[in-house]
């Protein structure tokens, strides 16, 4: 039954908005869905999140929040597997998806994918259902394969499969300007499907907290300069040049690099491989003393690290856009980051933090040395990461830009027509 709601099929195959954080393929997707869905929700919308069923007790579908339900749909085996390793099972996905919609009666609006097997997914339901489609891809295949030559381990079909999305989707949101020019320089995306929204970051979650609160809260005593990495434990995070570069300041012994993420809640080598390589790559330089790995953090502790550090420090290979360093400076930590993709988007050089080259630990070390040596230079910093942050990347105002391209795609004005959808919902409904 077609509801006057504005009903919106969100598709996450490999990313869900219940997982824990931190883990190989848990991270900045996982909080772009969970988050949007939510802020879409309060805008009006009814949100389904369709992600792949991976653990055999959790319910097919949770009422989560107001407005957004998740939809555990049967994909190959209902257990976690490498999302490199799940092509295989879309097919079987965009049947689920099929047999969902015909038990319970509803046909959406639009739909909107996240990543290339999710757009393969949509791209299906719209030949079959005519049912048009937005993607948002979050990283792309041409650029990994760039980076990650043979260590990519993708299927090679994967690149052809994004350029037959590219073509078929009715919209396209690149989440920065590289993210645009990579679309059009390798995909051919023709230029008006694509529409800049940025990710966010939740002002509820993240806001300043006194340096000296934070660190008492983390029970953490040191009067060394704290630099913080924080987020996924793969080796295109660039954490080991972060490592590299504490042998490489000429006061080794005046900095403490903290190391937030991982696939569990303690600094397992054998459970995190990637844990075990930087623990090793620390030993060697002579500096393990100075690095502290904390395993993986709940949401609600990750604003305490942020407020605990002087410094956040964000050097990956390449970065589709990066939503760690929006967090931190909401916190009012000054970013190092790497000089690419969404990172030089939201870091603005020498106001809110630093841009470096990647893969360059002597730069970044004599990045540190300079800023930690200007404490009111990075008050400033701090200051103006705040005021950048909440002016034009919360949450709320992703919801906003995505909320106008769902109504252009409706075919609907902004405020009067969705505004009559939902006042002709609840009149139904009452």
């Amino acid at each position: 039954m077609k509801s006057s709601q504005p009903k919106i099929a969100f598709i996450s195959e490999h990313a869900s908005p219940l997982a824990m954080l931190g883990g190989v393929d848990t991270g900045g997707q996982n909080v772009y869905v969970a988050q949007v869905a939510q802020f879409l929700a309060k805008k009006g919308y009814a949100v389904d999140v369709f992600t792949r069923w991976e653990n055999e007790a959790m319910p097919q579908v949770v009422n989560w929040q107001p407005g957004v339900r998740v939809i555990h749909v049967k994909a190959g085996p209902v257990s976690i597997i490498p999302k490199e390793e799940i092509l295989d099972f879309m097919p079987e996905f965009t049947q689920s998806m099929l047999n969902f919609m015909h038990a319970e009666n509803i046909s959406y609006d639009l739909c909107h994918a996240n990543f290339f097997m999710s757009g393969l997914v949509a791209a299906n339901l719209k030949s079959i259902l005519g049912l048009p489609f937005v993607i948002t891809f979050h990283a792309l295949g041409h650029v990994r394969r760039i980076h990650q030559g043979d260590s990519d381990k993708f299927p090679a079909e994967r690149l052809q499969i994004e350029e037959n999305v590219v073509q078929q989707a009715d919209y396209i949101i690149a989440e920065c300007p590289q993210d645009r020019d990579d679309l059009i320089n390798y995909y051919k995306a023709p230029s008006y499907k694509i529409t800049i929204v940025p990710c966010g970051f939740s002002d509820q979650e993240f806001y300043p907290i006194e340096k000296a609160t934070a660190r008492r809260i983390l029970k953490i005593n040191t009067d060394k300069h704290i630099i913080l990495q924080l987020g996924r434990m793969v080796p295109r995070k660039g954490v080991d040049n972060v490592i590299r570069s504490l042998s490489k300041l000429k006061d080794k012994q005046s900095v403490l690099l903290l190391v937030v993420g991982g696939d569990c809640d303690e600094p397992d080598p054998v459970l995190c491989p990637e844990i075990g390589r930087l623990q090793q790559i620390a030993a060697e330089l002579g500096v393990e003393a100075s690095v502290q790995f904390t395993g993986r953090k709940t949401r609600e502790q990750l604003k305490f690290y942020y407020a605990a550090a002087d410094i956040f420090i964000s050097t990956p290979w390449y970065e589709p856009f990066g939503i760690t360093p929006l967090e931190a400076m909401a916190c009012g930590t000054p970013v190092i980051g790497s000089n690419v993709g969404g990172i030089k988007y939201t870091v603005v050089d020498g106001e809110t933090g630093s841009l470096v080259a990647p893969e360059q630990p002597q730069q970044l070390a004599e990045k540190i040395e300079e800023l930690v040596g200007q404490p009111a230079l990075l008050t400033q910093m701090g200051a103006n990461a705040i005021k950048r942050v909440n002016n034009y990347f919360t949450w709320a105002h992703v919801a906003d830009k995505i909320g106008q391209l769902y109504t252009k795609m409706l075919g609907v004005d902004e405020k009067a027509g969705l505004q009559q959808q939902i006042l002709k919902a609840k009149q139904k409904a009452a």
